[in-house]
């Protein structure tokens, strides 16, 4: 079995990567601030990647200070775990990252700039690496980044998106990170589309809740139009949006 070190253990996705991970009798080093480890000063990193057989990093490791530099910061922290993964020995390395962020139209948004900056540094690392691009997750039906949540009421951007669930991400993260042999870049959607605000309010019903959910412009036109849909070439995973939200009721 291997020991595996896993940036972002806490997160939505890398709790169920852990889980995964240790479920199949690997160890799991969690990469975190409650573990010691310090992402962007690098302290604690070199003891929690000693002896590391891979790394995987499901971080957001956002600046605490809101004047710091987004891209710099985020894409630092990944630079800093690919160098001591270098200087320790370690081969094998993955990030989690998002579909068609390459896109030009992000060029304005600092955290998907940051995430190209991670991608790479992953491909000129000279590591092993494998990054997984997804879609958005069925998770974003809450996240902050185009969901309001007030007192009487939803806003949500009308974002048409192609969301998988977090669950399969994690399978197969844990597939390739442990596989002899992994493609550089590996593409991951669910199977449906579907409006952002839609999908807000069928969770809010599988849950009881019953504040109404109020449409409102996207950040970007285009998030509307289907930027952020499936390329062609993603691997469609995981379970369909009314039996993900079966497994939502609370």
């Amino acid at each position: 079995m291997s020991r595996i070190a896993v940036a972002g253990a806490t997160g939505t996705v890398g709790t169920k990567i852990t889980a995964r991970l240790t479920a199949a009798g690997h160890t799991v080093v969690p990469v975190s601030r409650a573990a010691g480890v310090d992402l962007h000063t690098g302290a604690g990193l070199k003891e929690a990647l000693t002896g590391a057989d891979a790394v995987i990093d499901a971080a957001n490791a956002f600046p605490s200070d809101p004047a710091a530099d987004v891209v710099e910061t985020v894409a630092g922290a990944t630079r800093l775990l690919l160098d001591t993964a270098r200087d320790l020995g370690v081969g094998r390395f993955l990030l989690v990252s998002i579909c068609n962020i390459e896109n030009p139209v992000f060029d304005v948004n600092p955290y998907y700039v940051a995430k190209r900056a991670q991608e790479k540094a992953v491909a000129e690392s000279g590591l092993r690496g494998t990054v997984v691009k997804t879609t958005q997750w069925h998770e974003f039906a809450t996240n902050p980044a185009a969901v309001a949540f007030g007192d009487s009421s939803v806003a949500v951007g009308d974002w048409l998106i192609q969301p998988v669930a977090a669950d399969a991400v994690a399978d197969v993260v844990v597939e390739l990170v442990v596989a002899d042999e992994a493609p550089e870049v590996v593409e991951l959607s669910g199977p449906e589309t579907v409006r952002l605000p839609e999908l807000t309010a069928r969770l809010l019903a599988a849950r009881g809740d019953g504040r109404p959910v109020e449409t409102v412009p996207a950040v970007l036109p285009e998030l509307s139009e289907g930027v952020q849909l499936a390329p062609a070439t993603a691997r469609i995973v995981g379970p369909s949006i009314e039996s993900w939200l079966r497994t939502q009721t609370d």
